[in-house]
Order: structure tokens, then C-alpha cells, then sequence
């Protein structure tokens, strides 16, 4: 029972509380997992970025899938995990020692995966404390583990009475998602505690979508469905490397969720046109619109960050497509925009990207309750901003992957009121129009479960001659 009660500090080695610059073997994949969790819930990195962090050159592949497995699931449940390890442990980990509740959390999400041996599970958990640097906390791991076996059930039936043990979602985001969606809410949660399907985009002008499906199951005995309405989406039985498409380097081929390619069908630009894409990074939507239309549109695609528009140029050079593509903040004007308008404008604003939770854990940690005012503001200047730059007769599309209604229908709502020359325009009919969630507001919404897609919303709008 001592080491249940253990506390104390740890060797040297680890004194800085940051066990990152430890040298570890390629093969200890739950420790560097560990270290790529802890550095999303202490140094409020994203997932991504911990991960381009800790994973070693040279890191075989199935190791590197490991690490990556144990990191997006971990995090996936940590929240409940946090409620386990507070009855585990009497007493609160030292602010140095906190890499070892990103530790438990691993061995936790472990032991909850019925095809790990509990034994192995511990066993392996405890060595990893000894890779990170924290031998003196081995005996602390390895109880902590065993007495959650022994008392599993009563210790879960507490957790489970909880709602964010219940749904491994903070607090404030599920009391969110009860008021914004009193009947769906508990399903949505649910769903974004699954795995992402995979979906991709089948470029129109080089295949069409069927053809590619038989290529799949031909190649790669992978099979496909649809969804009616989405006429260039297909989603795989299983998630393979991406590269592993057939024809991806050729442009093929893109990933992109179902939901996102909605935005295309939604503003459907003739050829001809002038086109902004704003906040266009990392280029989905934008290859989608010249894909769709044979390049016959101008499009300038706008983004912030400078390394995020490589990333948006080199996925249009990939699918064979030409923009102008331009760094800048999108909402000074003064420093890229040209003086001749737009016939159509696509805004997808940053947001609280709570519909693509189940593809990205780590925004469940990294996004905070009193962030929802300041996006919803941004969004707000955004759309006053840049509806100046459209033509009379000309639409704006906006679009968030968020699922909460001040992101939303509010902000839509707000415009609509205070914008005289705006009207709203609803073309979706027939099978699309079914997979949206009814909204008493303006715009649509596609939440996660529904058709298997993430939640995205819409709105679009026509700007009259006044």
C-alpha cells in the first residue's frame, strides 16, 4: 500500500518535469507515446505537432503506427481516464511527476482493449516509467494498474455515474451539446469517441467515382459505399496509407470527409467566374471547386500561415490544378486584394473544430469554454469583412467544422439581421437534404453519426443589388 500512496520527487534526470529530452529506444512505443500525450495536456501542444515531435527518424513503421494508435486513443478517453487515476492515486502527482498521469492514461487505454493481455499491459507500462526516467515511480505504476484491475467494476461504477466519465468529454462541451441538440446529444458524443471512417475525393476529371471503387477492390480488396447526393465521395471499408491510393501522387485521388466535400455542391461556381477561398489551407475545398469546374474559374485561395499554403499549394499542384495562391490575412484587404470583385466567396472559418473531435482528439484538451466568444466574434468581422469584396448577385458560403450553434446558425442568424443587402438562399433537396440535422435557424448542419461523416455546418447567402 506505500507505493499507492507514493508522491515524491524522481532522479535527477527528470528534475525540469520535461522527460521529452530522454533518449529512448525506437522500440518503446508506449513510452514515446506517453511523452507525445503529455505534451498535449501540459504544453497545450496539438497531436500532431507532439507526434512530428517524438517520433525518432529511422522509427520502424509498425512502431511509429503504434505510437500513433496508443496517442489518438489515449486521448480519446482521457477524460475518463482523469477520473480513474484521481481514485487510483491518494495523492495528487507533483507537478514534475505529471508525465506519469500521461503514463497511466496509456496503460489505461491498454487495459480497456480486451486484445492486450492484462499482464502484459502492466508489465510493459511499468518498464516504460523506467525509459522515461522515472524508475523511482515503477513500484507507483505498477500498483496503481493492479489495484485497477482488482476493483475495476466498483471504480467504474463510480466513474460511469459522471457524465464526463460517461462520455470522455469535458464538462462544459457536453452541457453544449445538450442545449444546442437536446435530442441528439448523447448520440454525437458517442460517435465521436469512434473511429473516423475514411473518406476520399475521386477527382472527376481523371476518374469517375465507380470506376475508381472497382480499382479498389481490384488492387487492394477494399471495399466501398457511398452517400447519395455526394457524388465524388467514397468511404473505405479500412483506413490504409495514404499513399497507398492508387493514383494519389497523380492527383487521382484526395482525402476529404464527405461533409467538407459538401461545400463545393453547396457554392457551385460557374466557369468563368472569380472565386475566393478564404482561410483555404490546406487546399481541400479549393482543388474541389477546380476540380469540379475544369479549372475554368480564377480562384485566389488566401491563408494566414505561411507553411500551411505550401502545404495548400502542393496539394494543388498534386491534383493538377492552378490558383493564385496568396499568404496574407485574409481580412486585410488592403494587403492583397485586387479591387475586382467576386462572383463567389467561400469562408471557412476557424472555429472551435468540435465536429471533427473524433479525428482529432487532442482538440477535447486543447479547446477551452471561454474560447467559443472570441471565435464567434472573429467569424463575425470575418463575414462583415469580406461580404464587401462580393458582387451584387454574387453568393458567400459560410462554413465551420463546429457543432455549436454560436459558432454557427447565431453568427449567421446575427448577419442576416444586421446586413440589409443579404438574403439566405437553401438549394439542398432530396437525399442531401436528409442527412442535415433540422435546425430552427438559418443554414444546415451534418452532425457526426448521421452519415457517417463529421459535423460541418453551411450557410450560404446571395447579396442583392440594393
Amino acid at each position: 500500500m506505500r507505493n499507492n500512496r507514493w508522491s515524491g520527487s524522481l532522479n535527477k534526470k527528470s528534475q525540469n518535469g520535461d522527460p521529452g529530452s530522454i533518449g529512448l529506444p525506437h522500440s518503446n512505443s508506449r513510452a514515446i507515446a506517453t511523452l507525445a500525450v503529455d505534451r498535449v495536456l501540459r504544453k497545450g501542444q496539438t497531436l500532431d505537432k507532439a507526434l512530428q515531435d517524438v517520433i525518432a527518424a529511422g522509427m520502424s513503421t509498425r512502431d511509429v503506427s503504434q505510437v500513433k494508435a496508443l496517442s489518438f486513443g489515449t486521448l480519446r478517453w482521457h477524460h475518463r481516464h482523469e477520473l480513474i487515476i484521481s481514485r487510483l492515486l491518494q495523492r495528487p502527482l507533483r507537478s514534475r511527476d505529471k508525465v506519469l498521469e500521461s503514463l497511466l492514461s496509456v496503460g489505461l487505454f491498454q487495459l480497456q482493449d480486451a486484445r492486450q493481455p492484462e499482464y502484459a499491459v502492466v508489465s510493459s507500462t511499468v518498464e516504460a516509467s523506467k525509459h522515461l526516467g522515472k524508475s523511482r515511480a515503477a513500484g507507483l505504476v505498477n500498483a496503481a494498474l493492479r489495484r485497477f484491475l482488482r476493483e475495476r467494476d466498483s471504480i467504474m461504477e463510480r466513474v460511469l455515474e459522471e457524465d464526463v466519465g460517461r462520455y470522455s468529454h469535458p464538462q462544459w462541451l457536453i452541457d453544449r451539446l445538450r442545449t444546442d441538440w437536446p435530442e441528439q446529444w448523447p448520440v454525437i458524443l458517442k460517435k465521436m469517441l469512434e473511429h473516423p471512417p475514411f473518406w476520399i475525393r475521386v477527382n472527376s476529371q481523371q476518374h469517375a467515382r465507380d470506376d475508381y471503387a472497382v480499382q479498389l477492390e481490384e488492387k487492394l480488396d477494399i471495399d466501398t459505399t457511398t452517400l447519395p447526393g455526394f457524388e465524388d465521395a467514397l468511404c473505405l471499408d479500412r483506413a490504409i496509407a495514404v499513399a497507398d491510393l492508387p493514383g494519389f501522387s497523380d492527383g487521382q485521388v484526395s482525402v476529404q470527409d464527405a461533409a467538407s466535400q459538401l461545400a463545393t455542391a453547396l457554392l457551385a461556381p460557374d466557369p468563368g467566374m472569380r472565386v475566393l477561398d478564404a482561410c483555404a489551407a490546406p487546399g481541400g475545398k479549393a482543388s474541389h471547386l477546380l476540380e469540379r469546374t475544369r479549372g475554368q474559374i480564377g480562384l485566389v485561395a488566401v491563408d494566414l500561415d505561411a507553411g500551411r499554403t505550401l502545404l495548400l499549394q502542393s496539394n494543388l499542384d498534386r491534383s493538377g490544378c492552378s490558383a493564385e495562391v496568396i499568404t496574407a490575412d485574409v481580412q486585410l484587404t488592403e494587403s492583397w486584394f485586387s479591387g475586382e470583385l467576386f462572383d463567389r466567396i467561400l469562408i471557412d472559418a476557424p472555429c472551435s473544430a468540435t465536429g471533427v473531435i473524433r479525428r482529432h482528439p487532442d482538440i477535447k484538451i486543447l479547446r477551452r469554454e471561454d474560447d467559443i466568444k472570441g471565435l464567434a466574434d472573429r467569424q463575425t468581422s470575418m463575414l462583415a469583412k469580406l461580404w464587401s469584396l462580393l458582387k451584387p448577385g454574387g453568393r458567400l458560403l459560410y462554413s465551420t467544422c463546429s457543432l455549436l450553434m454560436e459558432e454557427n446558425a447565431t453568427v449567421i442568424s446575427r448577419f442576416l439581421e444586421q446586413q440589409a443587402d443579404a438574403r439566405e438562399i437553401r438549394p439542398l433537396q432530396g437525399q442531401v437534404l436528409a442527412v442535415t440535422a433540422d435546425l430552427e435557424g438559418p443554414g444546415y448542419q451534418l452532425l457526426p453519426g448521421a452519415a457517417e461523416t463529421d459535423g460541418f455546418y453551411y450557410a450560404l447567402m446571395e447579396r442583392l443589388a440594393v
